[in-house]
């Protein structure tokens, strides 16, 4: 199955090598600077939540607070801890007071460094022991639970309505899926807060809350019961929250969590250096969290041409890979996207899909894959939809993908039907059963169509990549190296949510979270 394009390992350690010199680049200015969401996210792992009179979160308020007294290069950590010991309150006790006008930033006395920094990893390490504490949790349901057969059947349930949303990810359980995504209230990415409680109002999809989360978490752990199976609940980190959604992320079980570093750039313009710091420190939270993330190069080629520009998903993959490992991600929790989008019009396009598929799994052979369905050259035809989505599938069993979106027969139609889901579910698990071992009976031809397509597009992402490491990252995104946008490094929305660190600053998350061996491995 790994072994079937007869690639030029030298090119590929080529591509690897330099798209971590690429990461080196990024890491090298990253650690210089903290962001608003990031010792938000701080605050929500002490175990600060709610909302103030006026429905701003509580984790806002603080922050907030500290930026305008101009204290917050230094983190959240050290004046919270401070008011702590000085109060005798509880982190929420010291939130809810600084909100509600009891003391100002500015009355909490200073404190020697030994005696705060002492409780302030104290508080640290009880909230580390929560996440870990959910990590075994999933562990143990994991190991109770009937081993998947893969490809994984991967749903999207987006009513807006969390009760709903339950409702139908339950559904779609029992009908075999494997993972529920709960797509997004459509422009949440660009909130820069998280909003409180259950909702039942949302466009195009439902608000990523905690307690969201949580009820849609209840709903699937009651339909593994009934079936004997793990369910795995996913939800998006992107946007201006990222490290905040991560941390909800981890407290509630969530299994899989959108995570890329470009696309918040690209397709939502927030700051690239924001995006970048964010993306760091969420990471490191779903890498501790034991959370799968998915990237989102499939997008790439909603705007770009999937044959034209292929080589352009696997730079980002390698990419997106080394800036992984620099946050503590094994191989494993790697979820790297791409997508069937050739046009279908195309001669020999499934061979085309075959030899990226094929090149993919080979490039990163312990990394679950995330396959995407063919959306871009869908035009409302139901029928030719499902007859595409079934070669979607059939590639999918053949190069040993793990993740697999399914297709709906009514993509650009309207929101599925709980029958659309289940159509796509029988789709899905009728081309899996029937085509189980088929990658291990077939072989590609030497200097065929196939090798020749993996060929190119590993030429042209090696070459894209020590473009990239000339001109840095940052460059090449403005310059629209990826799906076919340009974006300013200077530009964007939550610019002004970026900190440099003060020589003083801390916040002992990041050094719980970097205490790994993958990032240790990365880095000697």
């Amino acid at each position: 199955m790994h072994n079937k394009l007869d690639l030029d390992q030298v090119k590929v350690k080529l591509a690897r090598d330099t798209a971590g010199k690429i990461a080196d680049r990024l890491h090298s200015w990253i650690g210089s600077y903290t962001t608003t969401t990031t010792e938000r996210a701080a605050a929500r792992l002490l175990g600060i939540d709610g909302v103030d009179k006026g429905d701003i979160p509580l984790a806002n308020v603080m922050v907030d607070k500290l930026q305008e007294a101009g204290c917050l290069d230094r983190g959240l950590v050290p004046w919270l801890a401070k008011a702590v010991l000085s109060r005798e309150e509880s982190p929420q006790e010291i939130a809810e007071g600084l909100s509600e006008g009891q003391f100002e930033i500015s009355s909490i006395p200073d404190i020697s460094d030994q005696k705060w920094r002492e409780i302030a990893d104290t508080l640290a390490e009880e909230a580390a022991a929560k996440i870990r504490a959910t990590r075994e949790k999933r562990e143990e349901k994991k190991n109770k639970a009937a081993a998947p057969n893969k490809p994984l059947l991967y749903v999207i349930v987006a009513t807006g309505n969390v009760y709903e949303d339950a409702l139908q990810a339950k559904a779609a359980a029992l009908q075999g899926a494997d993972i529920v995504a709960v797509i997004r209230h459509t422009g949440q990415s660009l909130l820069d807060y998280v909003p409180f409680g259950p909702t039942s109002e949302g466009f195009g999809g439902t608000y990523a809350t905690q307690e969201n989360f949580r009820i849609v978490r209840s709903a699937l752990d009651e339909a593994g019961e009934e079936t004997g199976r793990y369910i795995q609940l996913v939800n998006y980190a992107s946007g201006l929250c990222m490290p905040e959604i991560s941390v909800m992320g981890a407290l509630e079980r969530l299994d899989m969590m959108l995570n890329d570093a470009m696309y918040g750039v690209l397709f939502r313009d927030i700051n690239m250096k924001r995006t970048f710091i964010d993306q760091h420190f969420s990471r490191l939270i779903n890498a501790y969290a034991g959370i799968i993330i998915n990237t989102g190069e499939d997008n790439y080629l909603t705007t770009a041409d999937a044959y034209e520009q292929g080589h352009t998903v696997l730079a980002s993959q390698f990419i997106n890979e080394q800036l992984g490992l620099r946050s503590g991600l094994k191989e494993e929790q790697l979820g790297l996207g791409h997508a069937f989008e050739v046009d279908p019009a195309m001669e020999d396009g499934l061979l085309m899909e075959i030899a990226q598929a094929q090149l993919c799994r080979e490039l990163f052979p312990n990394s679950p894959l995330k396959y995407m369905p063919p959306t871009k050259h869908v035009t409302g035809d139901i029928f030719k939809t499902y007859l595409v989505n079934g070669m979607f599938n059939l590639v999918s069993v053949l190069t040993g993908q793990e993740i697999q979106l399914l297709g709906m027969l009514t993509e650009a139609i309207h929101t599925p039907y709980i029958s659309d889901r289940y159509l796509s579910i029988a789709n899905g698990q009728y081309v899996f059963n029937n085509a189980r071992n088929l990658g291990e009976e077939l072989f590609f031809k030497e200097g065929g169509r196939i090798q020749s397509r993996a060929d190119k597009l590993l030429n042209d992402a090696c070459v894209m990549l020590q473009e990239i490491e000339k001109i840095g990252l940052e460059v090449a995104m403005e310059k629209g190296f990826f799906a076919d946008i340009k974006r300013s490094a200077e530009g964007g929305k939550g610019k002004g949510g970026v900190i440099r660190k003060h020589e003083q600053y801390y916040n002992p998350f990041i050094d719980i979270f970097m205490n790994n061996s993958v990032v240790k491995e990365v880095l000697s």
